[in-house]
């Protein structure tokens, strides 16, 4: 594993709507490195920026049109390396959004693969051989496109209608037009993909989170055809780029880790009960105090269990494809959450705006093709001044309108205010940079998560050091019993402290303690 990942915090950046300097309502690589220091002063060390490749921007930038350069609307490739290096300069480490799935229909490669005479992109893409004939019921394959050139057959998709499927083959071929995994058409893609990551690393990039990263190797219903194909990636940039890390976007760790990715997210899709902690009907951070731990616990076990502690499992506080924290929690109860994400291993991430609590937008019209997503995507709020200081193009010029209520959260009024979410999320991150034990290495033993009851209760070890975490985000005092009753040293609480007393540890409703023992 990069030795970096050892106690790295990411802030993933929406480039899009981050900052703009140029007056056209989109943000920019320009924008991006004016806020470098203010990343590192809430003490980010790495960031995840979401695809900034050419591309016509039907699902925002995860629909490539070329590979090999930046989106103009951010800037240059050179802006990009410059970027790379305002990164490095300040001791951190910025990873870019691969999307190796499928490309835009405007690809070169697709328009290539289009044309009825066979050229060196005609199996780029999964085409069946008749265009009556499609994909149903095939695993990993959502649709397919027809009719729009000469050549006779159906192209699969992966997602909208303008994203074809690029060929990684398919687990257990069962048509003439289906290739296996290890077939000559299907390595000559893979291949593809390895000089596009080996390009952007050459040019100073620190790895890569990979878009829907389960789903290359067509009809792989176990799964093991994608691990055997992310396994020859690791393989590669081991011996070429050791310091690259690879997160995926798999939601299942106990087949991604196994697949050689450094880190895998709990998502809000598949078996991980990440929606058990901060989005469901009763979130366990809720103060309502009507939440279930023990699921989400059991089953992050399960993963452990199953990976013997191999790569990071990493929680994040929101990303751009869910409803946001705020308006979900408030302000006070979000607090809890940052308390348990800088406390759990893996490396944590927060989402641009979630360090104060930005609300979720309701009812926004599809921009780019977020749809329901849109409202997560929202402008960064950084003062009170013109569209809270994003962009100085006009309102309706804006990538996205900004959240309109004039009590909307702000960098600026945070930043200078005792108490507030930012302030409390700084003095976490600092906290985890300064004590091993709740780096992202460090192992966690779950001493008190029960089924429908509070508090939870966990343990970070890192050689010498232990850390005792004990959160309560119910209304309600609760206590339990463990096997720990040393009170120990107190390094942070919030809402009062939690004791042991008699045996017993108490611990203050809505509070968060860490002690070391």
């Amino acid at each position: 594993m990069p030795k970096w990942l050892k106690n790295a915090v990411f802030y993933e950046i929406y480039p899009q709507s981050f900052q703009d300097t140029n007056g056209d309502g989109i943000g920019d690589f320009q924008g991006i490195i004016d806020r470098l220091d203010y990343i590192k002063e809430l003490g980010c060390n790495a960031i995840w920026m979401n695809p900034c490749f050419d591309s016509p921007f039907t699902d925002a930038g995860y629909d490539v049109r070329d590979y090999y350069m930046a989106a103009p609307r951010y800037g240059t490739n050179e802006d990009l390396k410059r970027l790379f290096d305002e990164v490095h300069k300040r001791g951190m480490h910025l990873i870019l959004d691969l999307v190796p799935g499928h490309t835009s229909i405007d690809c070169k490669w697709f328009q290539e693969s289009m044309k009825a005479e066979e050229n060196v992109y005609s199996h780029r893409y999964i085409w069946s051989d008749s265009i009556w004939e499609g994909f149903e019921g095939i695993n990993n394959i959502t649709g397919s496109i027809r009719g729009i050139s000469d050549r006779n057959g159906s192209c699969a998709t992966n997602f909208f209608s303008t994203q074809p499927a690029l060929n990684y083959g398919f687990a257990k071929p069962s048509k003439p037009w289906q290739s296996a995994a290890d077939s000559q058409e299907a390595m000559a893609t893979r291949q593809a993909m390895k000089d596009i990551m080996a390009f952007w690393l050459g040019l100073g990039c620190d790895g890569f989170r990979v878009d829907m990263a389960a789903s290359l190797v067509k009809g792989d219903e176990d799964g093991k055809a994608n691990i055997a194909l992310w396994n020859d990636i690791r393989a590669f940039l081991d011996e070429q780029f050791p310091e690259a890390a690879i997160v995926s976007e798999w939601g299942q760790p106990d087949q991604s880790l196994k697949g050689g990715f450094h880190m895998d997210f709990l998502l809000h899709f598949g078996p991980s009960r990440y929606l058990d902690l901060f989005r469901t009907e009763h979130p366990y951070f809720s103060r309502e105090g009507k939440g279930n731990i023990k699921a989400f616990t059991d089953k992050y076990q399960e993963y452990v269990d199953s990976t013997n502690g191999k790569g990071l499992i990493c929680i994040p506080s929101s990303n751009h494809d869910m409803p946001r924290l705020g308006g979900l929690l408030d302000e006070e109860e979000i607090k809890l959450v940052f308390a348990f994400l800088m406390s759990m291993p893996g490396a944590p991430f927060v989402y641009y705006g979630d360090e104060i609590g930005m609300r979720y937008q309701k009812d926004l019209r599809s921009v780019e093709g977020g749809f329901d997503r849109t409202g997560t995507r929202t402008p960064m709020q950084w003062n009170s001044g013109v569209n809270a200081g994003f962009s100085s193009a006009a309102p309706e010029r804006l990538y996205i309108s900004i959240d309109p209520d004039p009590n909307r959260p702000t960098v600026e009024a945070q930043m200078h205010t005792e108490g507030s979410l930012w302030k409390e999320v700084q003095k976490l991150i600092v906290l985890r940079m300064e004590h091993p034990a709740l780096q992202s290495s460090a192992p966690v033993r779950f001493l008190y998560a029960q089924e429908h009851a509070y508090p939870f209760v966990y343990i970070r070890e890192q050689e010498e050091e232990k850390i005792l975490v004990l959160i309560n985000p119910s209304s309600k005092d609760a206590s339990c019993n463990i096997e720990i009753t040393d009170n120990g040293q107190v390094l942070y609480s919030n809402h009062g402290t939690a004791f042991c007393e008699n045996g017993t540890w108490n611990v203050p409703a809505e509070s968060a303690t860490f002690i070391r023992l």
